[in-house]
């Protein structure tokens, strides 16, 4: 009952993991517009876009911590696992609890982050506190720190869900045999 639980809660976590990723996809895509914009915009107006190099910097930190959660998800982050492989075919029992216990260190790691940023947000969002050039460009910095804060906790679910459920066996994926090959 139990493990069922955690799995529904798993595929929710991907769920939000998923959108996530598409909203920093789009935030990409935003971000090329604006940079082309200002280009065109400076190139051939004369009149670039004021404050071109803020969004530039808010969106790259949105970028990351948006589709941090689905790298998360697919396993995908940046990791040296070559001990694991090797081990993996000697001990899989071994390789088993070695990769849970780095995805229970991984949730403590993405706890830390969100434990850390959460004063921050809340000191940001009372104060009102921006970023940029007044006059020109400004933002509020709480948007960024809740996002951080997110996306680190969807992180510390994810780490949390791999290190209690089943690990997931890769299937050997091979070519459809033909019939008519001699």
């Amino acid at each position: 009952m139990f493990m069922k639980f955690v799995f529904g809660l798993s595929r929710l976590f991907d769920r939000i993991a998923i959108v996530a990723n598409t909203i920093g996809t789009l935030v990409v895509l935003a971000l090329v517009f604006i940079v082309n914009y200002d280009a065109a915009a400076r190139g051939l107006f004369n009149k670039p876009f004021l404050g071109a190099v803020e969004v530039v910097q808010f969106s790259m930190v949105l970028i990351v911590f948006l589709q941090l959660p689905d790298v998360v998800r697919v396993n995908r982050l940046t990791r040296s696992d070559g001990f694991l492989v090797v081990l993996g075919k000697r001990s899989p029992v071994v390789t088993e609890v070695i990769s849970r216990a780095i995805n229970l260190v991984s949730a403590v790691f993405m706890l830390l982050i969100a434990i850390t940023i959460w004063p921050e947000f809340t000191h940001m969002f009372e104060t009102k506190d921006y970023f940029g050039v007044p006059g020109v460009f400004t933002a509020p910095w709480w948007p960024i720190k809740l996002t951080i804060f997110l996306s680190a906790g969807l992180c510390v679910l994810l780490f949390l869900a791999k290190a209690i459920l089943p690990v997931a066996r890769p299937e050997l994926i091979r070519a459809p045999e033909h019939e008519d090959a001699p």
